[in-house]
């Protein structure tokens, strides 16, 4: 079944994004065509044009892996190690909320699937939700792999429950009436397209959106203000994810003082995204010390890419393997100042040796033809599991060429996922044979 993915990947461009279809989804229940501008201009390279394929035996493998880890998180001999050693906004215990839009980035290759990293302000999902309203398919087999009807609107559905379930869960039993959607300068962010989709989303069922810059928000009389608007629930898109700089101070006075529900928070990223916590994920001593069921030590390490922290103990030792392996930032984002160890200068390396970094066996990312003029140009992709709860909400891939998704390569960008089955591998067999 493996293969018969493969087979798809490498030469099936029998599901193509429909453009008219996609505008015309992105301009509805818009004032104006500025978002649509906005992609089409700046961002030409946001969608892709191919779908990627994935067997339902990786399925199967990224959703028990999700459950792994979560079975570690909620350990509280794991929870007590991490947070020990975290900062003090981490160490503030929230009022109930969860955290919303984790992502777990997986590479697949062959017969493998590898957890890369876990994010907890994963970007991307309203995207994928308008993108999956715009797949055609040529022919009947093949269009058994587009998104059942609805499935995208019902997805909108569950991310406006998830937001009210954080603000209920935080003990809250008035209705969530203002979101206020954090980032840095959040109109110049790349995925700022997504900010006014979940702002078209949110509007829509009766609740006030605010898209601001931290130096918008002010804390008063045990609240969070936009001017004077009192805010609610504050959905965080920050990349300084424990508060720590001077201009996020009300943030930080906030979150510590419970004067807003905030989600994704510091703690959540405490517990998963720290890198450092894939050496701990992938260290059998470790877990065996932790008291993680054997059964759970075996999922975590056969799809879990071994990790180790960088010291000055083993700086030699890497430094020889160094083509074996992936060197990251341990609390960095967004694949900023990592580096393929077949490409590291001296004067790299010496900078890593100075700062957190930990090193990850490379697993090579999966690859997609995307010209059918010419099926041996192919670009790489990994795919993103975009979580709540501990439950995948949806998948999608990411088209890229070079050493990181960037959102810069022509034919690459964000592509939908589909997870094929048995019984339409069959209905595909002419073509898997012909191929």
């Amino acid at each position: 079944m493996v293969r018969a993915v493969q087979v798809l990947n490498d030469g099936c461009f029998c599901i193509t994004l429909d453009q008219e279809k996609l505008w015309s989804t992105l301009e509805s229940g818009n004032a104006d065509d500025a978002l649509l501008r906005m992609i089409r201009e700046e961002r030409p390279h946001l969608f892709s044009a191919q779908t990627v394929f994935l067997a339902s035996e990786h399925a199967h493998r990224i959703n028990t892996l999700i459950t792994a880890v979560e079975t570690v998180v909620h350990l509280p001999a794991y929870r007590q190690h991490v947070l020990a050693s975290a900062p003090e906004t981490a160490r503030h215990t929230p009022q109930g909320q969860r955290g919303v839009l984790f992502g777990y980035d997986f590479h697949v290759q062959g017969n493998h699937t590898g957890l890369i990293e876990i994010n907890t302000n994963a970007g991307g999902i309203m995207l994928n939700a308008v993108l999956s309203k715009a797949q055609r398919g040529c022919c009947p087999p093949v269009e058994t792999f587009l998104p059942v009807a609805g499935a995208a609107s019902a997805l909108e559905q569950e991310l406006l429950a998830m937001f009210r379930e954080e603000w209920a869960l935080a003990g809250k039993e008035s209705d969530l009436t203002t979101v206020a959607i954090v980032d840095e300068n959040p109109q110049q962010q790349y995925l700022y397209p997504e900010f006014l989709l979940f702002e078209r989303l949110l509007t829509e069922h009766g609740i006030r959106v605010i898209v601001t810059d931290p130096a918008g928000l002010s804390l008063s009389e045990g609240r969070l203000w936009h001017g004077d608007i009192a805010i609610d629930l504050l959905y965080n898109r920050l990349t300084d994810f424990y508060l720590e700089a001077p201009e996020h101070h009300a943030l930080r006075d906030a979150w510590m003082q419970d004067a807003v529900v905030m989600t994704p928070h510091p703690q959540a990223h405490a517990l998963y995204a720290d890198k450092r916590h894939l050496a701990l994920l992938t260290d059998a001593s470790q877990l065996q010390k932790l008291g993680v069921p054997e059964a759970i030590q075996q999922i975590l390490l056969t799809n879990i890419p071994r990790t180790v922290l960088v010291h000055p103990e083993n700086a030699e030792q890497l430094w020889h393997e160094r083509k074996q392996w992936f060197f990251k930032p341990a609390t960095g984002f967004g694949s900023r100042a990592a580096y393929r160890g077949d490409k590291l200068t001296t004067r790299v390396w010496q900078e890593i040796l100075q700062s957190d970094y930990v090193a990850q066996a490379i697993m090579a990312p999966g690859e997609r033809a995307v010209s059918e003029a010419d099926p041996a140009s192919k670009l790489k992709f990994d795919l993103r599991a975009y979580v709540y709860n501990g439950k995948v909400q949806w998948l999608a891939a990411r088209l890229y060429q070079g050493q990181t998704t960037n959102f810069r390569t022509p034919g690459g960008g964000f592509a939908p996922v589909h997870v094929a089955s048995d019984t339409q591998l069959q209905a595909l067999g002419g073509f898997l044979n012909r191929s």
